[in-house]
């Protein structure tokens, strides 16, 4: 043991050097007595890391090598965001209530739960932090959570000040089933005037090292990553307050060390205009970094001396609202995060950046099987529920469909476009997109085409809507009946016109595009598309016929939001609102095979199921990637009462077939715009073999015991 006097600090190489050299401490005397201890880095870390290790010997839950258990669940964990009545300074009665809320939390089978900043004490206490009978009572309240804890299948934070050597942290303690697992200190401390928070309490050490309570050590810092064992993506950071506010949040740092959540203990007090900041704020924080956030500040029970707190708690997942509470109220909320969802987000996402973390692992345990959904899975994913609130997203949409479009046309120096108009949905929102764009180009509406093109199956009622609509937007209107050319085809061919068979429909069907198309030739125009997402993805086409255009301007349009965008464009030009209604109103239907007494006889819903059924089965599929059982799952959980379970298999059983054998139709896909998240365009947004095998697939859908 080398000892100096203080004197001789001056010599800081030769300090350095025999620190470096030794490896061991130099002890400083002042007066004669020890006064300061200088060590190496290099021995500092040794020292700590002997810490960490004592502490794992005493608490096994702690093992770095973390041995993880399969789960099969569908990757939902609930979790909640709890402030509740306090009493500034009164630790014993705000325990009381801590308790109450966490058995609150455990009859709803939450696992995850979190308090707001210092929930044991009050964020409000001032110097009262300082008084060593308050800081008595929050080690005993933290003994006592823990022992209360051990009967609770949970995860949960609560805020506390504690003492580590002649410092006060403001901190986050982390219980599991009867253990404290990890205590987080807040690194960002407010200092807005000489009274705030950096007045009581000391940032966190840039080093983890432990902190006593009661008789043991644990793992203290703010660099803990708690990673549950039983499902190896769920993985937990924290922040306290201001360290989300601040411009070098540590949510990034978390997020690419692998956390999936991140919760924040807060006491943010609440002036006129932070309420939208403060969304904002955690949604993007949660959208930039594809995680879970859970936001829990104290409430109005603070001190209101000086400020006011609204108790804002606020979950979300990747930038979309779970849940919420009004401000200035008290109490529990919940809901599940989806971990799933979020990872293959991550993944999809190849910008998203993972690297080596830095962060010490925690293990924890919960049992996250028969999660019990409360968050809602709405019927139509690709449309708002409230139509008025959605109707400026559908004119966003219409609009840039029409750039798209208009793009196209100056591309090919052309100033005229057809449409092939049935009468039916897709074609009419064709028609007024490309209405749309001729307005904007300033172009002459009459050299908008619209060609119907009458066959066997042509009703009256559609026939009508098609000439009164083109009459009334005033564009040109042209009828090229087709029948006599089929049946010469037919001749040719020797198919027999009573024979209905595929030969009989995907003629009239690709008779129909080769006049458009020769027609667009012989004009000089454009030969607008008019096939949706939802036929694309199901192979609703034929192959060289309704398949193929010049320009598909609604290949990233689902059936379900075809109607709502028609309906917008009905509200916005009352001179052809009766009849786009009388459209939207019209049974979906190829109109390839004869009507019985003048009315539709075919209508594609009964053929293939539901639009609405297989939109929420391609957006899941699609954009989040669900394997088919958790598919099956939310479609259960949002058509409760609509549909049964065997009508849900059965028709997923259909999509997934025909999402399969039609992959090489969307492998020749014409150009068309994108306008939303799901895309099916072999040049970008989706690629697969024609020719891959739905074997597995199908399997899947079939042992699931619909009963």
């Amino acid at each position: 043991m080398k000892i100096i006097p203080i004197k001789d600090l001056r010599n800081t190489q030769e300090i350095s050097k025999i620190c470096n050299e030794t490896n061991e401490p130099i002890f400083i005397s002042k007066n004669g007595y020890n006064d300061l201890v200088i060590m190496s880095d290099k021995y500092y870390e040794s020292i700590i890391k002997k810490q960490m290790k004592h502490h794992k010997s005493t608490n096994n839950k702690n093992n770095i090598n973390i041995k993880y258990k399969n789960y099969d669940g569908f990757g939902f964990v609930k979790v909640a965001a709890i402030n509740f009545k306090m009493n500034v300074c009164d630790v014993n009665f705000n325990l009381s209530q801590i308790k109450e809320k966490l058995k609150e939390a455990s009859l709803k089978n939450v696992k995850v739960v979190v308090f707001p900043e210092l929930s044991l004490t009050g964020y409000t206490c001032s110097d009262i932090f300082f008084n060593r009978t308050m800081l008595n009572q929050v080690i005993s309240a933290l003994l006592d959570l823990k022992e209360f804890s051990k009967n609770l299948d949970m995860l949960f934070f609560v805020g506390a000040p504690l003492c580590k050597d002649y410092s006060i942290f403001n901190c986050a303690v982390v219980f599991n089933k009867g253990e404290i697992i990890g205590v987080n200190a807040k690194k960002f401390l407010p200092n807005y005037n000489e009274f705030y928070e950096a007045r009581q309490f000391k940032p966190c050490p840039e080093i983890n090292s432990t902190i006593n309570i009661g008789d043991n050590s644990y793992p203290f810092g703010n660099k803990f990553l708690y990673v549950c064992e039983d499902y190896i993506d769920l993985k937990i950071g924290v922040e306290i307050c201001e360290d989300l506010w601040v411009n070098d949040s540590f949510t990034s740092e978390l997020a690419m060390s692998g956390a999936s959540i991140v919760v924040n203990l807060s006491a943010s007090n609440e002036i006129v205009g932070k309420e939208e900041y403060r969304k904002d704020l955690v949604k993007i924080t949660s959208a930039k970094n594809i995680c879970g956030y859970i936001y829990c500040s104290s409430g109005e029970s603070e001190s209101t001396t000086d400020l006011i707190y609204s108790g804002a708690k606020l979950i979300y997942e990747n930038g979309s609202l779970l849940s919420k509470s009004e401000l200035f109220s008290e109490g529990l909320i919940e809901t599940e995060i989806d971990i799933e969802k979020l990872m293959n987000e991550r993944r999809r996402m190849t910008t998203f950046v993972y690297k080596e973390s830095s962060l010490s692992l925690i293990p924890f345990s919960i049992n996250l099987q028969n999660t019990h959904l409360t968050r809602k899975y709405s019927q139509n994913p690709f449309v708002l529920e409230d139509f008025e609130k959605g109707k400026g997203r559908y004119r966003k949409i219409i609009e840039m469909q029409a750039r798209g479009l208009k793009k196209r046309m100056e591309a090919s120096f052309s100033s005229s476009a057809v449409v092939g108009l049935s009468g039916g949905l897709d074609s009419t929102l064709a028609l007024l997109v490309t209405y749309r764009c001729f307005e904007i180009m300033g172009y002459d509406f009459k050299n908008i085409v619209a060609i119907t093109l009458p066959c066997f199956g042509t009703s009256k009622r559609t026939y009508i809507n098609a000439l009164e609509l083109s009459t009334k937007l005033g564009i040109s209107f042209k009828e090229i009946n087709i029948c006599d050319t089929i049946l010469s085809h037919f001749k040719d061919i020797n198919n027999d016109v009573n024979n209905h068979n595929s030969a009989y429909e995907n003629a009239q069907a690709r008779e129909r595009t080769q006049v458009l198309l020769d027609y667009a030739n012989e004009i000089n125009a454009i030969m607008v598309g008019t096939g949706d997402l939802s036929e694309l993805c199901l192979g609703w086409t034929t192959y060289n016929g309704d398949h193929m255009s010049s320009y598909g301007i609604n290949a990233s349009i689902p059936k379900t939001l075809v109607k709502e965008l028609v309906k917008t464009f009905a509200l916005d030009h009352l001179e052809v609102k009766d009849v786009l209604f009388d459209i939207i109103d019209t049974p979906i239907s190829p109109e390839l095979l004869p009507p019985v007494d003048g009315v539709i006889s075919q209508k594609t819903e009964d053929k293939i199921g539901p639009y609405e059924l297989h939109d929420f089965f391609i957006y899941h599929f699609l954009r989040n990637n669900f394997s088919l059982k958790k598919i099956f799952y939310l479609a259960t959980c949002a058509y409760e009462g609509k549909y049964s379970k065997q009508e849900i298999k059965k028709w997923l059983i259909v999509f997934i077939k025909r999402f399969f054998q039609n992959q090489f139709k969307r492998s020749v896909l014409p150009d068309g715009v994108k306008v939303g998240t799901v895309s099916i365009s072999p040049r970008g947004d989706f690629r697969m073999p024609s020719d891959a095998s739905y074997k597995s697939f199908l399997k899947e859908v079939e042992d699931i015991v619909a009963e």
